[in-house]
């Protein structure tokens, strides 16, 4: 099966113009808006964090008692809302999207983080680059979103060999999003160790073919759930390398 160049390429203007470069916004009551902001920023590039402004923000997370009016404001502007409540709903707030910490708790910054994560997807390579507190929480979103969508990608197609241009691709973006997160700038000169990392995920594909072939009912499912945990190898194994590389 062979990837044709002007695809890989096009895979990685996308990935390049789909990732998030503004800042998170922390609003809500001041001081704990200061601490939260303080520990994601660390060992980052402050200017990722803003606490007096929503204006350009990639994600407004909002820290105690609503006030309805910014809340609104940040829903207008499509900005996602991460909420952090004792346990109480916030206005223009998805109950999915709430972190609760009880009272006498220190913030939650890595439920906030995965909060964050979640709610940027596939975006959140560029903010993950500039703050490290982000970075696990974003690759472990952008390796679970991707292992999901190859999922249904390879159980929807029942002809052999069709899925795996898709799955493929599917993987060469999330290998190029970890690179970013990592701060790694990939240009066409470096395109060859990406595919080198993708190309671990080779034998689970063919597992799954196979698979198929001895599973006369229910064979789609075992094509999903290789194509799945194919991917999530492929994601683990280019975390391990950009972490050391």
């Amino acid at each position: 099966m062979i990837i044709a160049p002007r695809a890989v390429l096009r895979a990685l203007r996308e990935v390049r113009g789909g990732t998030e470069h503004r800042p998170i916004a922390i609003g809500g009551a001041r001081e704990l808006a200061r601490l939260l902001a303080r520990d994601l920023r660390e060992g980052g590039d402050e200017s990722a964090v803003v606490t007096e402004t929503l204006e350009g923000a990639a994600v407004l997370v909002w820290i105690g008692k609503p006030d309805e009016d910014a809340l609104r404001e940040a829903s207008l502007a499509h900005v996602p809302i991460v909420g952090v409540t004792e346990g109480e709903s916030l206005p223009y707030v998805l109950d999915t999207d709430l972190v609760v910490v009880r009272p006498g708790e220190a913030l939650p910054v890595s439920k906030v983080a995965r909060a964050i994560a979640s709610v940027l997807g596939d975006r959140g390579a560029g903010l993950a680059a500039r703050l490290p507190a982000l970075r696990d929480a974003v690759v472990d979103e952008l390796i679970r979103s991707c292992a999901r969508k190859n999922a249904v990608v390879a159980a929807a197609i029942f002809v052999p060999g069709v899925d795996m241009p898709v799955l493929t691709l599917n993987q060469i973006r999330l290998v190029l999003r970890i690179a970013l997160a990592y701060g790694r700038e990939i240009d066409q000169a470096r395109l060859p160790e990406v595919l080198g990392v993708v190309g671990a995920g080779f034998g689970f594909r063919t597992i799954a073919r196979e698979l198929v072939g001895f599973v006369p009912v229910g064979g789609w499912a075992a094509k999903g759930a290789v194509a799945y945990a194919g991917t999530k190898a492929v994601g683990e194994a280019a975390r391990r390398y950009f972490t050391i590389s």
